[in-house]
């Protein structure tokens, strides 16, 4: 896989989240369906905050849970769209949310996160 761009949304795969969260200190990633109306609605928003300079130490990342099957998975417990945060390779929190503030209040604690020393 190429140097990822942090200061964009990355489309992925299963295997390449699972890559990715060991790879970055600090991943967020948003689980997404083709029939979700509201993936759409936060599409923008998380966008934004993707270029935003106080979140450039996160990697944001996209997974169409209709053509991952890990993902998939999951998503018959929960419904899109599903955001997750991943410090140093650990997942920190993972919930369903519907409203910017919302997916701006997870990121900033996300942000907030000090890794612990090895």
């Amino acid at each position: 896989m190429k140097e990822v761009d942090r200061q964009r949304v990355h489309d992925v795969n299963d295997e390449e989240l699972r890559q990715l969260t060991r790879e970055h200190l600090k991943v967020f990633a948003k689980f997404t369906s083709e029939s979700c109306e509201i993936c759409e609605l936060l599409a923008p928003p998380f966008a934004k905050f993707a270029g935003e300079e106080k979140f450039k130490s996160i990697l944001f990342l996209r997974l169409n849970s209709d053509e991952n099957p890990v993902a998939k998975k999951l998503m018959q417990e929960k419904i899109a769209p599903f955001f997750v945060s991943y410090c140093q390779g650990r997942l920190l929190e993972c919930d369903t949310l519907t409203q910017e503030p919302e997916v701006w209040q997870m990121l900033s604690r996300l942000r907030e996160m000090q890794p612990m020393s090895l």
